[in-house]
């Protein structure tokens, strides 16, 4: 990016294309002009390319960056847990302490089932949503320009907050979906949860009515069943995407002379404060909806349920 001088909008186009690998076919032309002989793996130089690589197309900063703040979050947790003092405890263990105990009690308050899993499940979606979304207060030239010198390529694509790529959020929603989906059926049987879509939310007791009735219900449960998991990803996406547009923005700002750089860097530093509050709320958002979701999928109506 540096050995190039790009126009506003070549900037901003290129801040927002991941880092792309998949297959190209046969005589495909390529950006820089060259013709491949046979279908190939690559890395795409282009957002064209990236676009022609299809859906098997991988996004390789973005698994890369969620992958790795992961193992971040499982390492630093397990530390903590390890070296767990009674007596003499660190401040970073009262901070684990402090962020479980407080998913915890959000739980019991808002899933009165019993299932262990849920909780660990909410405690790593928050943690770990949280660290990705905190990757988009690092400035927004530093990280892509660090890698481009590493790999000696100035026009590398390298976005490193994962929550601005869609395929993350909602490869996360229909994970928390698919639990939804096997939570229901174990809990209420197959048949159960067949009645749960085709006789909610109308039902009149009698057979012939239910039956008529029936693909009104289904088509109800079934459009409010899949908007779950697709507001649920988009609302994060959405709201981390604007937030990092912003960022790219003020960014551009920066180039615009001496009162361009100070007017960039008050904003850069206003907008990264309130972007705090954005960053802890979506990961508190996505992780109390995938609770609820939860619950939902473990209620019955048939019996009363009481706390843990």
């Amino acid at each position: 990016m540096a050995g190039e001088a790009l126009t506003a909008t070549g900037y901003i186009q290129h801040h927002l294309q991941n880092m792309t690998y998949g297959k190209l076919p046969a005589g495909y032309t390529r950006a820089d002009g060259s013709v491949l002989s046979e279908s190939t793996w690559t890395m795409a130089h282009s957002s064209q390319e990236a676009a022609d690589m299809g859906f098997w197309a991988l996004h390789v900063d973005t698994l890369g960056w969620s992958i790795g703040l992961g193992l971040i979050f499982c390492f630093l947790f397990a530390r903590a847990a390890k070296k767990a003092s009674v007596d003499k405890p660190t401040g970073f263990q009262s901070f684990v302490e402090l962020v479980t105990e407080f998913i915890d009690k959000l739980v019991k308050e808002t899933f009165p089932h019993r299932n262990t899993m849920v909780a660990p499940m909410a405690l790593t979606i928050f943690v770990w949503v949280f660290l990705m979304n905190l990757m988009d207060l690092v400035p927004v030239d530093w990280l892509p320009m660090a890698a481009a010198k590493v790999s000696g390529n100035d026009h590398l694509f390298f976005k490193v907050v994962p929550t601005t790529d869609p395929n993350a959020t909602l490869g996360m929603a229909l994970a928390v979906f698919a639990l939804m989906i096997f939570f229901s059926i174990r809990e209420k049987g197959a048949l159960g949860f067949l009645k749960e879509l085709t006789l909610h939310p109308f039902h009149t007791g009698k057979l012939f009515f239910d039956i008529l009735l029936i693909p009104v219900n289904f088509l109800l449960e079934a459009v409010s069943l899949i908007a779950k998991p697709i507001s649920l990803g988009l609302r994060l996406f959405g709201n981390l995407y604007a937030g990092e547009m912003i960022f790219i923005l003020i960014a551009i700002v920066f180039g615009v002379g001496v009162l361009g750089f100070i007017g960039a860097g008050l904003l850069h530093m206003g907008w990264a404060i309130f972007h705090v509050l954005v960053i802890v709320l979506q990961a508190f958002v996505f992780m109390v909806l995938s609770t609820v979701y939860m619950a939902m999928a473990h209620h019955r109506d048939d019996e009363h349920e009481h706390d843990q």
